[in-house]
């Protein structure tokens, strides 16, 4: 299943079902099949996927440098996605539709 977030300040955004109740759970939202992030919730919202992204980041460095002097497996680290790369679409929504005052609602 795919979830669709859409706002008058920016293109759509489309992501599956798992990446979105990822997201969704970060920024404190219940995610069902229909939502709305208001403006007055998107500050917050900014801040929670920055703080998750910059948590995984450290965590991942931490990770890297406990594994550095094992043999690991480059393309399987190349092919990870992290959690900056899910949420870069809805945070750049979220700056943009906070900026023109605009709520973002998404459905699957």
């Amino acid at each position: 299943m795919l979830y669709r977030f859409k706002s008058q300040a920016s293109a759509d955004v489309v992501m599956l079902e798992t990446n979105a109740r990822q997201l969704l759970d970060i920024i404190g939202k219940t995610s069902g099949a229909a939502g709305v992030i208001t403006v007055e919730q998107m500050s917050g919202a900014i801040s929670a996927l920055e703080a998750a992204v910059a948590r995984e980041a450290q965590n991942g460095k931490h990770n890297h440098d406990a594994h550095a002097a094992e043999d690991h497996d480059a393309q399987s680290e190349a092919q990870h996605v992290g959690l900056h790369q899910r949420a870069t679409p809805l945070l750049h929504m979220l700056k943009e539709s906070l900026g023109e005052q605009k709520d973002i609602v998404w459905s699957t």
